[in-house]
């Protein structure tokens, strides 16, 4: 993994608007149709380039070859079936911030705002139906085989150019999956995490960075209001060595870890701090962690890391552009942002990223604008680090 050794490198945290015609033809003719596989190669090779073009120097495919970044398991597992959603499961918009703030959720779901960038079908036709585990978990190599070449492929002129594939924690895809056939929870973790291993390694093994993403360890915590904070962080913890399971021997210098609350455009009011599950997070066994430092409920959490300290060797990628507001910032206010986390934990320790994914969650021409003023920030900041 590369670090900041002379400038402050780039990189965000995977989903990137799939292009409308794309996304339409995965999801009326499916994702291995022969004349959809073409135009998804294609489509990650252009994304791939824009990234370049933008200034971001750890790069990735878009995520173009998968449904919602949970659920798109469903379709590389056997063991895992489709069902009517059942009146017995457990319901996925409810929480904290919804009890206090009804009126606004109630006007947000039906405006179909809480998301932001709703115009990829193929995103979510995952949730049409509930993933339901009613066999042995078995992993199905060949998507992400494909998702391998087709990266590969668009990193043919530029084989120098670093890039990762964002792969889903455990707990995670265990979010409203139902389950038919494991005796315990704890089984059915075990399998999640044996099974999803497998991509991991492939990606490793592919050359490429693996990134974990975990967006429900910190979510939970809202959706879950049962929870006081002992129960919350017992649950953080063992979600997390389910993970460490997964990884286990996977060189940890190749992985990094993404935690972030959730990404629905809400209030967010109920969000758990950082520093409430700082030292959780940094028992992954991975060489980087992403976190959310750019939007108005978590940005003040650079000042945690006065008192935390990063274990040495490891690196955080801060998100100093997010996918929470329209508003382009400044680049002055990103190279502002980089500093904050320069200063407390050394340059050669910070990568600067965004807080969450583009896709589904901001326009496409916005999310662009936002990667280059992340470049242009991160420019600014190593000019003064480096120069001063």
């Amino acid at each position: 993994m590369q670090r900041s050794t002379d400038r402050i490198l780039t990189t965000h945290v995977g989903a990137l608007q799939r292009p409308q015609e794309l996304s339409k033809a995965m999801t009326e003719r499916g994702e291995w149709a022969p004349d959809v596989l073409p135009e998804l190669r294609s489509a990650v090779a252009e994304v791939v380039a824009r990234q370049e073009q933008a200034g971001i120097d750890v790069v990735d495919d878009g995520e173009f070859g998968k449904t919602l970044w949970m659920w798109y398991v469903r379709d590389r597992m056997d063991g895992i079936e489709g069902q009517e959603w059942s009146q017995d499961a457990e319901p996925l918009l409810k929480g904290r911030d919804r009890d206090q703030f009804p009126g606004f959720y109630a006007w947000a779901d039906a405006n179909a705002s809480i998301f932001g960038y709703m115009e990829d079908t193929y995103f979510f036709s995952s949730i049409v139906t509930e993933p339901v585990v009613t066999g042995p978990l078995r992993y199905k190599p060949e998507a992400v085989q494909r998702d391998i070449a087709n990266l590969k492929d668009a990193l043919r002129d530029n084989p120098a150019l670093e890039a990762f594939m964002p792969v889903v924690a455990p707990a995670s895809i265990e979010v409203g999956l139902g389950n038919e056939y494991y005796a315990t929870h704890d089984e059915l973790m075990r399998a999640l995490a044996d099974t999803i291993r497998q991509e991991y390694k492939a990606i490793i093994d592919a050359g490429f960075i693996l990134q974990v993403d975990d967006a429900w360890v910190p979510a939970a915590w809202d959706r879950s209001p049962e929870f006081d904070l002992d129960s919350y962080r017992r649950y953080a913890q063992d979600s997390i060595e389910v993970l460490n399971h997964a990884l286990d021997g996977l060189p940890e210098d190749r992985i990094r870890y993404h935690l972030c609350w959730g990404s629905w455009h809400g209030p967010h009011a109920n969000d758990i701090p950082l520093a409430d599950i700082a030292d959780i997070m940094l028992q992954v066994k991975a060489g980087a962690y992403l976190i959310e430092a750019a939007n108005s409920r978590h940005e003040h959490e650079y000042h945690l890391w006065e008192d935390v300290k990063l274990p040495d060797g490891k690196i955080l990628i801060p998100g100093v552009v997010t996918h929470s507001t329209n508003l382009i910032e400044h680049p002055e206010l990103v190279a502002e942002r980089i500093t904050r986390y320069t200063d407390r934990l050394g340059p050669e320790n910070v990568i600067a990223g965004a807080d969450c994914g583009f896709g589904s969650r901001i326009h496409p021409e916005l999310g662009w604008a936002k990667l280059a003023v992340l470049a242009e920030g991160a420019a600014l900041a190593s000019d003064r680090i480096w120069h001063r």
